[in-house]
């Protein structure tokens, strides 16, 4: 398959899918760009630019790795992640939310990281990587904050940048952008881009993100030593089951590309 054939695969499954998609791919020989522009509620996407903070500020002294975090009971929050079903006082270092954040999306481990790390800081880094739609504008499971206009937002661009970024900018030491990556790679939630990839062939890295009516995933995926960076974003949805098999469908496309390339 070559990458105007996978283009043509891409959007024939987007035209079957109920929602507004928006999809961003890097390939060593070209880019993919349909509605990669567009912003979107960023659901559990606005974790990537949280990692990359966190790693920043750790890099700079801003913040240790190993210091702990208290976790108390009043600000565990659920739909998310696994610290709010757990019971007792704890503690955890800053790296163990980094990872709970991102490999089971524990919305509690996020928000107190938005404390510690600081909601200004995040915005900042956005824009110094410019960044043109990726906003936090609230924590997450704060409903009284979206009822009342704020939402986190970003874009399947901005989504590809932040993994260019996390994989391969001279901005963090090799070190941290390997821990980060370790990181995305033990991603638990694999039910869209990984899917219908063999996983013995091809190194994945993923982040997802859902809502109601609200489904993301984005990925670094190696394979045959080439490297592609994808985001796929859909919202509008009435039900999100379909949305999950349109980003499986476009995940089992790119690895059809990657390992039987026509380039």
């Amino acid at each position: 398959m070559n990458g105007k054939l996978l283009e043509v695969k891409i959007l024939d499954a987007i035209d079957k899918c109920m929602g507004r998609v928006s999809v961003a791919i890097d390939l060593p020989s070209r880019s993919i760009q349909i509605n990669d522009d567009t912003p979107y509620p960023a659901a559990s996407l606005i974790k990537v630019p949280i990692l990359l903070e966190g790693f920043r500020q750790a890099e700079q002294g801003g913040i240790c790795l190993n210091e702990t975090v208290m976790v108390p009971k009043e600000d565990r929050v659920g739909r998310a992640g696994v610290l709010s079903a757990l019971s007792g006082n704890m503690s955890l270092t800053v790296e163990d939310l980094l990872t709970l954040m991102i490999i089971v999306s524990d919305n509690t481990a996020t928000n107190l990281l938005i404390d510690r790390i600081g909601a200004e800081a995040i915005n900042n880094l956005c824009n110094s990587l410019a960044l043109k739609h990726t906003k936090l504008s609230r924590k997450l499971m704060d409903f009284q904050s979206m009822e009342q206009g704020y939402d986190n937002l970003t874009s399947a661009s901005d989504i590809i940048t932040c993994l260019r970024i996390l994989d391969q900018s001279p901005l963090f030491s090799e070190q941290s952008r390997e821990k980060m990556l370790s990181i995305l790679h033990q991603q638990q939630f694999d039910t869209k881009l990984p899917a219908r990839i063999d996983r013995e062939r091809v190194f994945i890295a993923n982040k997802t993100g859902e809502l109601p009516g609200v489904e993301h995933d984005c990925a670094i995926v190696r394979c045959n030593q080439k490297t592609a960076y994808i985001a796929v974003l859909i919202d509008g949805l009435e039900e999100n089951e379909s949305a999950r098999g349109t980003i499986a469908e476009i995940g089992k496309l790119l690895y059809d590309y990657l390992t039987k390339p026509d380039l």
